[in-house]
């Protein structure tokens, strides 16, 4: 897998000081992406041993609040397959820090609720999720664009409490 960047103070992508990791590698290619250059899966650098390392220490100080993935699409199978190991460093060394993922893809896709096998369900999804606190799914929408929404670009984005809406079966909206 590759990556454009990892930002270490982030906070416009979930509560508090996040650490922040964009994947390269994007199949939605929604229009007015605010970062289509992610979209090859090429774009930036590979993620290494060292990357792994230099992620985990940024995410080590008490005033960092969590980890955020975004890209291009972490959701994309092989993404998923590269991103699983460092969720579950990262659930191992810091249990009580967030993690957040962005997604084109909607959680019925991703769970298997929706009809039908959906391109990005893999071998690796059901553990994903199972690691994620709150998902922002729904590709991003130039038509629906509203810079007011919270931790999001579009209203037809949710954000979603991934571990409850899984022990129900249904979405239930990261808040309520």
């Amino acid at each position: 897998m590759n990556y454009c960047n990892i930002k270490k103070t982030d906070i416009a992508d979930g509560p508090g000081v996040r650490v922040t990791l964009f994947v390269s590698g994007c199949t939605h290619h929604c229009r007015g992406c605010f970062q289509p250059e992610t979209w090859d899966f090429d774009y930036g650098d590979p993620f290494t041993e060292e990357t792994k390392r230099a992620l985990l220490e940024a995410l080590s100080p008490d005033y960092i609040a969590g980890l955020s993935l975004l890209g291009g699409e972490p959701f994309e199978p092989d993404n998923q397959r590269a991103l699983l190991p460092i969720l579950r460093q990262v659930r191992k060394s810091f249990p009580d820090k967030t993690i957040w993922a962005y997604s084109g893809y909607e959680l019925e896709e991703l769970a298997g609720w929706a009809p039908g096998l959906g391109r990005a369900r893999c071998e690796a999804t059901d553990e994903m999720l199972s690691l994620i606190d709150v998902l922002v799914d729904g590709e991003f929408m130039q038509e629906k664009k509203n810079i007011t929404l919270l931790f999001r670009g579009s209203e037809n984005q949710r954000l979603i409490d991934v571990k409850t809406s899984m022990a129900r079966g249904s979405v239930v909206l990261w808040g309520e």
